[in-house]
């Protein structure tokens, strides 16, 4: 036992690498090692001989295992040290350049209005993309002749054999939303519904999904004179000119009483936009008092309250102040070209509260 001992860890003191170490493993330890072999004998002798004989095989079995096992730890930890002084990092060096994110136009524009209209005591409201046919049509007094309740104008969800729940649809605009934070919130209420909407239709100025935002201001002293101001003051602080003019034109709308498309001031010198300038007129949304039935339709005693709405294409909107010619832009090109347009990451809260970085 002493010699094998002694051979062993002579052995181990003296390897030079993994491989040999490996090697003396085998020898010694291994399936057929010399250890393995003589544990082997324990059989042939006496029971005597066996308890002194086995304590001392197991003994020196583990013995050998942890000499082992310490020289490949100190080996690894030579060749790490080796390499430490062969290698080299330059920790000076500048980092390899990253291209910068940046905020999608219309996520910018979004988060710019969300700003404006808060400054104005307007609170965000958001709601499903998913609508039933009441809240997108019958409660905004949208009749069922009405041309936007056909197929050809409304994606309408696919219905099983059988289901009869009421027929839902891809919303049309945001304007569920202002029924739903009626009923929910009540009145007074001064509430903008941004996101998201869905028409079949798809040229340079209109695609199947694109985004709206919409206002609504619920209160008993409300007027047609509330909502030219605060259009106005809007439309100054986004284009972020001093002076607008803007004009109502009678039009109709089945949510609101009277209805007015409302035109800015502007002026096209050498293909380029300037707001709140010029001889040329150009409508930007569509506008008016709320329809009596649609305050009932959320909840609230229109004999007592009155109030406003608009809608506002957030995505022309976008196009409008960056000059940017083809609404299909923003969603099918190359997204270089928002590189080309110099959009950045806004350091300003977003609607869900972190930095738009």
């Amino acid at each position: 036992m002493d010699d094998l001992k002694a051979k062993y860890l002579g052995q181990i003191a003296d390897a030079g690498d993994e491989s040999t170490l490996e090697a003396i493993r085998v020898a010694a330890v291994g399936k057929k090692g010399e250890v393995a072999l003589k544990m082997r004998e324990l059989g042939k002798m006496t029971p005597e001989e066996r308890q002194v004989a086995g304590p001392a095989l197991n003994a020196l079995k583990d013995e050998i295992n942890s000499a082992l096992a310490a020289k490949k730890a100190a080996l690894a930890d030579a060749a790490l040290d080796e390499r430490l002084r062969t290698e080299w990092l330059d920790v000076t060096l500048p980092a390899r350049p990253r291209r910068q994110g940046s905020i999608h136009p219309v996520s910018q524009a979004t988060e710019e209005l969300t700003a404006i209209f808060a400054e104005l005591g307007f609170s965000v409201a958001e709601g499903p993309r998913i609508e039933t046919d009441w809240y997108n049509f019958d409660a905004l007094n949208i009749p069922g002749h009405h041309p936007a309740r056909a197929e050809m104008d409304t994606f309408y969800m696919h219905r099983a054999p059988g289901d009869n729940r009421p027929p839902h649809v891809l919303r049309t605009h945001t304007s569920p939303v202002q029924i739903r934070s009626m009923e929910k919130q009540g009145a007074p209420i001064r509430v903008i519904c941004p996101g998201g909407v869905y028409r079949a239709d798809y040229d340079q100025t209109h695609t199947p999904m694109f985004h709206q935002v919409e206002g609504l201001a619920i209160d008993k002293d409300i007027s047609m004179a509330n909502l030219k101001w605060v259009l106005e003051e809007f439309v100054k602080a986004f284009f972020e000119v001093d002076d607008v003019e803007l004009r109502f034109r009678a039009s109709h709308f089945p949510f609101t009483e009277p209805s007015a498309e409302v035109d800015i001031r502007c002026s096209w010198e050498g293909g380029q936009l300037k707001i709140g300038e010029g001889d040329d007129w150009m409508e930007i949304l569509g506008s008016g008092m709320v329809h009596p039935k649609v305050i009932a339709a959320g909840g609230i005693d229109p004999e007592v309250y009155q109030g406003f709405a608009f809608g506002i294409g957030i995505d022309r909107l976008a196009m409008l102040k960056y000059g940017i010619p083809d609404l299909r832009a923003f969603f099918d090109s190359d997204l270089r070209w928002l590189r080309h347009y110099g959009f950045a990451a806004l350091d300003m809260p977003n609607l869900h509260g972190g930095l738009s970085r």
